[in-house]
């Protein structure tokens, strides 16, 4: 039996999730600052090109760690995950080119694509039944957390301490998460349920096509890349769009906090939504009003008025995704449910390359504003069209969505009549 107990699960996975949160928002906090100054000679085209090597190691991390950890556990998985993302976090700040930025923040994506999809799956088996829902979104509120405390972090520490401070801050969780996650996070009772059975990582990814899961896997992938497209172009690229939109740089950084404090309220409403009327039509709802609150940006608010459609846009947009992974979960049979959010997010994170790539081709063509907000609508839509086209299938572990059918009293069958022979000795 692995060390630790039920009670660690969730602060110690929401913990690790916090990271992703860091890292979803330290490199906008610190890239005005790298180009201003000219560090490394450091232009907007070469950050966009450190920015998406960074997202391809959390898409390659996802794919393969998040299908190791149905091969050697959830608890192993999770560590090596944190520690290969903070090491690489804290040597990012005495990187000393831009190649060796770009390399250590690949290395660094590797490790945190792996924790989030390790993370869920860990909570989801250990949530209670009926639970899902609510419990993978109240880890997921780490994510967020993360990035308003490293929003937080940028204004406090970048302007006294320089740029590379945001990355010592970003590694120094690990020095206590670590030693915790050692002592006390216990490996997932599924696993250690099925440890027996052979597996591999190649079984696992198979398993993603058959028993009737190929349609919900499409599916998903689809839904993935929409959700972390909106995540990422959003938070990569917000403060620049509302600027060209005419708001001063400081209202534009504080729309960023508020959209991340949005997405913290929509996580706590979405579980607690998902668990009561359902996880699916929870997601087509939430990607819909996500879609709504896009638009809206793109009309000229009052003050009050564009902070709060900021807000509930987090509410949603950020929320739908999390209620994406939830549902997987509860898709996927146990044996390959890591498997499948590691597929899933890692597919997502070609959404997450894509987003800030779709908000620069929008600024550098000088449209971001109002169109930028026309075309995040219009995935937040397609996003709410691919989860509609998930049904649970006859072998799968998740019937949240549809009403249980009545029983039915079975009928009677005629015994038949006993053939006379020699007794059995």
């Amino acid at each position: 039996m692995s060390p630790g107990t039920r009670s660690w699960v969730v602060p110690l996975a929401w913990t690790a999730v916090l990271l992703d949160g860091f890292d979803l928002v330290v490199l906008g906090s610190v890239l005005p600052v790298l180009l201003r100054g000219h560090v490394w000679g450091l232009t907007p085209a070469t950050a966009s090109v450190v920015s998406t090597v960074g997202l391809a190691g959390m898409m390659l991390g996802g794919l393969a760690i998040g299908t190791v950890t149905d091969v050697i556990g959830r608890r192993k998985s999770l560590i090596i995950s944190v520690a290969l993302f903070s090491l690489c976090t804290l040597l990012c700040a005495f990187a000393p080119s831009t190649f060796v930025f770009g390399l250590l923040r690949f290395v660094a994506g590797l490790g945190l694509g792996g924790c989030l999809p390790t993370a869920i799956t860990l909570v989801t088996e250990y949530a209670r039944h009926g639970k899902a829902g609510s419990a993978t979104t109240t880890v997921m509120t780490g994510y967020h957390v993360g990035a308003v405390l490293t929003a937080l972090l940028g204004i406090v520490l970048i302007s006294p301490l320089g740029w590379r401070a945001m990355f010592v801050a970003g590694a120094v969780p690990a020095v206590v998460l670590i030693p915790l996650m050692l002592k006390f996070l216990p490996e997932s009772v599924t696993f250690q349920r099925v440890r027996e059975t052979e597996r591999s990582a190649g079984h696992a990814v198979a398993g993603l096509f058959h028993g009737g899961l190929l349609r919900a896997t499409i599916a998903f992938w689809v839904t993935s890349f929409m959700g972390l497209l909106l995540v990422y172009g959003l938070n990569t690229w917000l403060p620049e769009i509302m600027r060209q939109a005419g708001y001063p740089l400081g209202a534009a950084l504080s729309l960023l906090l508020t959209l991340n404090v949005g997405g913290i309220v929509g996580l706590l409403v979405a579980g607690r939504v998902a668990d009561r009327v359902g996880i699916r039509p929870s997601a087509i709802a939430w990607f819909c009003a996500g879609a709504l609150f896009l638009a809206l940006l793109s009309v000229k608010l009052t003050a009050v008025g564009l902070y709060a459609t900021v807000f509930l846009t987090g509410c949603f947009v950020f929320s739908a995704q999390v209620l994406v992974y939830a549902y997987i979960g509860r898709i996927y049979p146990d044996a390959i449910r890591a498997t499948g959010l590691g597929w899933s997010a890692g597919i997502g994170r070609i959404g997450a390359i894509s987003g800030p790539i779709l908000g620069g081709a929008l600024l550098t063509a000088g449209i971001a504003y109002p169109w930028g907000f026309y075309a995040f609508a219009g995935v937040g839509a397609l996003g709410a069209a691919a989860v509609t086209v998930v049904r649970p299938g006859r072998r799968s572990p998740a019937r949240d969505d549809v009403s249980p059918a009545p029983s039915v009293p079975a009928r009677p069958q005629p015994v038949p009549p006993r053939n006379p022979g020699p007794s059995a000795p």
